[in-house]
């Protein structure tokens, strides 16, 4: 992930918790909170002289990248507690 996209990553996900910080996102429609994210994504559409449609696929796959490095940190960071020789049960994580 560039510089660049790094902040406009960070840009809508700090729009999102703006307006999207009360919900609970496993209860409420994708297209509900996509919808809430359109006025950010169409202004950096027109700072960057994009189609809006191009900033949502460039923002879910930048989200999905990160969510994976995420979740390998956080993989990375039990793997201590798992290798222990101690007999206890592993420290499961989904």
């Amino acid at each position: 992930m560039t510089d660049e996209q790094k902040k406009m990553l960070d840009r809508i996900n700090k729009y999102a918790e703006e307006v999207l910080g009360d919900i609970d996102p496993q209860k409420t429609r994708v297209s509900v909170q996509l919808e809430a994210l359109k006025p950010i994504m169409q202004t950096i559409a027109d700072e960057q002289g994009k189609d809006i449609s191009d900033i949502f696929i460039e923002y879910m796959d930048l989200a999905s990248e990160a969510s994976v490095a995420s979740d390998n940190k956080m993989r990375e960071s039990l793997k201590d507690l798992n290798d222990g020789e101690d007999g206890a049960p592993p420290l499961l994580y989904k």
